[in-house]
């Protein structure tokens, strides 16, 4: 991440550039020494460990705003263009352009769908963010855009200017329905995110709760600042050298604390709500919340100008600087690996033992000895989330899918089958009697999941817990399982070949297949990974088409969908490799 753009551009510089100037304790530097090019050499100021900075994207204008939703990153700037960027990568995905000055203010949506910019033209624009277009242009300020908000519903967007009003505006209309004058300008505005029957906004150093069908301010803080968890239910406001964190119905101080600035830019939640960053002072403060006496446990610095801030999840923040630059921290992790723990770590209890490949959707889910069920970003190898599940034993046979954003995950412990919702955080159904475990897998579609055991291949729906099919395969040559919704195959090796069965739809009988997987055939033939010799055969042929050059670990698990090839190895190490340019 480092040096993207970099290898972006130019492969070859991995090896003239990105390794040469890894740190000196980087296990990537340590493993491709050998390969390491000889006509660069640091002699000198060489770091010994990676930064929290996992990139720095650099502008030509100085960045003035920044909102983040759904991976994206929205950056105002004063060259009066918004620019996207891809928020794992940093990369440039679309350039926004239709303001006739600085960009001051952006919000998102909350389902992301739109984005809402003010400017120093006195004007609003809706963007609609699948096409890049302007939806709607607002006019009627006669100063520039402090802050914006959208609510809830999307069915408003408050407006906070300098030209001392708030505007309430209809959303599809383009109307102005409701103008609130004050005495000074008005600096940051928010719906409330639980009720758009409210709006928090600072003006003139104080925070006022407003009720919009009462015209009515209902109470009031000292503070210049404003930021909402992302459930709504507590806000944080700084005043007089401290953030204070309150509940957003009373009021109520829940927990506070001193930093001892001298510009205060601005701060905001962690999805999870335990973490507030604060930007001050050329600097970057981030707060442990969850106990009654708050720790600061990062400090972020060499910004040459003021910063804005968001997170990104739980563990990564992104900040915008009027030095012209955006930078991805990561908070609270040594990154001298992410997928391999360095050789002095003990590995006996976040051992890596299932893998799931969802190739449509960009990621990789696996599961460690510990229960915790991680997603990781195909492309990057970054974490994308993580969910702790009760299976905390490396013996059991394990599956995971991800579907629309909620994670169904089972296991086969103490001769049951168990099927856990991660979202609901509790077990769906748990099915007895399943003594020997050979493998299982679930369908793509989240309905079904295939069990492997002895000589039989038994399915059940995993919204019921009933069985939906059984057949007898009349061997016991088999290890892994193809799965593609109600069909499933497995690999006879003593027919070398391939044999599978549609469970069709629910009530039918299963039936036998005539051919083999559609994504394992190749114009060679059929392809084969052997997870003993690490590498992948044309079992028509006998061509060895793939060999690893390295040996690695005892393998656990394997995915698989003729483009991507993704294997666990005991006991921390995931490979992915593409042959999408292979084959």
């Amino acid at each position: 991440m480092e040096h993207f753009d970099t290898i972006r551009d130019s492969p070859s510089h991995i090896y003239h550039s990105a390794l040469p100037f890894s740190p000196s304790s980087s296990w990537l530097r340590d493993y491709y020494s050998a390969e390491l090019s000889q006509e660069v050499q640091v002699v000198k100021g060489l770091p010994d460990e990676w930064g929290a900075c996992l990139r720095t994207v650099l502008f030509d204008s100085i960045v003035e705003v920044l909102s983040y939703q759904n991976n994206t990153i929205a950056v105002g700037t004063w060259d009066r263009d918004i620019i996207i960027l891809n928020a794992i990568t940093g990369s440039q995905i679309a350039v926004l352009s239709g303001h006739t000055s600085m960009v001051h203010s952006l919000a998102y949506s909350p389902d992301g769908v739109f984005l809402v910019s003010g400017s120093h033209d006195n004007t609003i624009k809706l963007w609609d963010m699948q096409t890049g277009g302007v939806v709607k242009t607002f006019y009627g300020h006669t100063g520039f855009i402090r802050s914006l908000s959208i609510s809830a519903g999307c069915t408003s967007i408050a407006s906070g200017s300098w030209d001392w009003t708030i505007c309430l505006w209809n959303i599809w209309t383009g109307e102005c329905y409701c103008v609130i004058n004050w005495e000074y300008s008005v600096d940051h505005i928010s719906f409330f995110p639980t009720d758009p029957q409210y709006l928090l906004f600072v003006c003139g150093g104080i925070v006022r709760q407003w009720h919009i069908d009462d015209h009515q301010v209902e109470h009031t803080y000292g503070g210049s600042y404003i930021t909402f968890t992302s459930d709504g239910t507590q806000f944080a406001s700084y005043h007089e050298k401290a953030v204070k964190v309150r509940n957003s119905s009373s009021g109520a101080i829940v927990t506070e604390f001193q930093i001892d600035v001298l510009n205060f830019d601005c701060c905001c939640f962690s999805p999870d709500s335990r973490l507030i960053a604060v930007a001050a002072d050329h600097t970057i403060y981030v707060w442990d919340i969850t106990s009654s006496t708050p720790n600061l446990i990062e400090t972020f610095t060499g910004y040459g100008g003021s910063i804005c801030l968001a997170f990104s999840s739980p563990s990564s923040l992104i900040s915008g600087s009027q030095d012209k630059s955006i930078k991805l921290w990561q908070i609270g992790s040594s990154l001298k690996g992410p997928l391999k723990a360095p050789k002095s770590t003990s590995l006996t209890s976040v051992d890596i033992v299932s893998v799931t490949l969802q190739a449509k959707d960009g990621i990789i889910i696996t599961s460690d000895s510990d229960g915790v069920v991680r997603t990781w970003d195909i492309l990057t190898g970054l974490c994308k989330a993580s969910f702790q599940t009760p299976a905390n034993d490396h013996f059991y046979k394990r599956d995971a899918q991800l579907i629309n954003g909620k994670l169904i995950f089972c296991w086969s412990a103490d001769e049951k089958l168990n099927i856990w919702d991660a979202e609901k955080r509790e077990l769906l159904w748990a099915i007895d009697g399943l003594y020997y475990w050979d493998n299982l897998k679930m369908s793509e579609d989240g309905s079904r999941v295939f069990c492997l055991a002895g000589e039989f291949i038994q399915a059940w729906s995993i919204q019921t817990g009933e069985s939906v099919g059984t057949v007898k395969t009349e061997s016991r040559g088999f290890g892994s399982l193809i799965v593609d919704n109600s069909r499933v195959w497995i690999w006879d090796q003593f027919q070398s070949d391939w044999r599978g069965w549609d469970f069709g739809p629910p009530g039918s009988s299963p039936v036998q297949l005539p051919y083999t997987p559609a994504y394992r055939l190749h114009p060679n033939g059929i392809l084969l990974w052997d997870t003993g010799l690490h590498r992948i055969k044309d079992t028509r042929t006998g061509r060895v088409v793939f060999q690893l050059s390295r040996r690695y670990g005892r393998p656990y698990d394997v995915g698989w969908n003729g483009q991507y090839l993704v294997v666990c190895f005991y006991p921390t190490e995931v490979l992915v490799l593409d042959f999408g340019h292979v084959f």
